[in-house]
């Protein structure tokens, strides 16, 4: 039996909501990322141009600040890895999760939440920056469909 890790980023509640749900039709482990310092509204309001959020999206190399330490990966088999969209990708604090852990060789299954963006950028994102992964195909999801999709995707 594979071991299934959940981790996944939500400034909102949205994508935990999403993660929740997959953790709990396939038992998974959840494990949340979470910023040192929280967002607040503004900082997530991407229409105003010196929002935390617009200031780190637009510089590629911000690796925002995790707070605590992330799992030990070395006993999941798959890592379902889920996150709002912004500005088309996965959010920074992301990208500084994943520079944190070892992915090598892990099945990772990208899963966002979005108003209207597909995931499509930040496949072809995480893909490149994080190699080593076996990436597998990713979905937006949304609060209805997240628990049926994971466990089609488990099989």
């Amino acid at each position: 039996m594979s071991k299934v890790l959940v981790a996944y980023f939500s400034p909102t509640g949205t994508t935990k909501r999403a993660a929740q749900a997959i953790a709990g039709a396939i038992g998974a482990d959840l494990y949340e990322i979470h910023p040192e310092t929280p967002y607040t509204p503004g900082d997530l309001n991407w229409m105003d141009k010196r929002s935390r959020s617009t200031i780190e999206m637009n510089d590629p190399a911000s690796r925002p600040a995790m707070a605590g330490d992330v799992p030990d990966l070395s006993g999941y088999d798959t890592v379902f890895l889920g996150f709002p969209i912004w500005w088309y990708v996965e959010p920074r604090i992301v990208d500084t999760f994943l520079e944190r852990c070892d992915l090598s060789g892990k099945r990772v299954i990208p899963f966002a939440t979005s108003g209207g963006s597909g995931i499509g950028q930040a496949e072809t994102s995480l893909r490149a920056r994080f190699p080593l992964a076996r990436w597998e195909k990713g979905r937006r999801v949304g609060g209805s469909d997240a628990a049926s999709w994971a466990r089609s995707v488990i099989g």
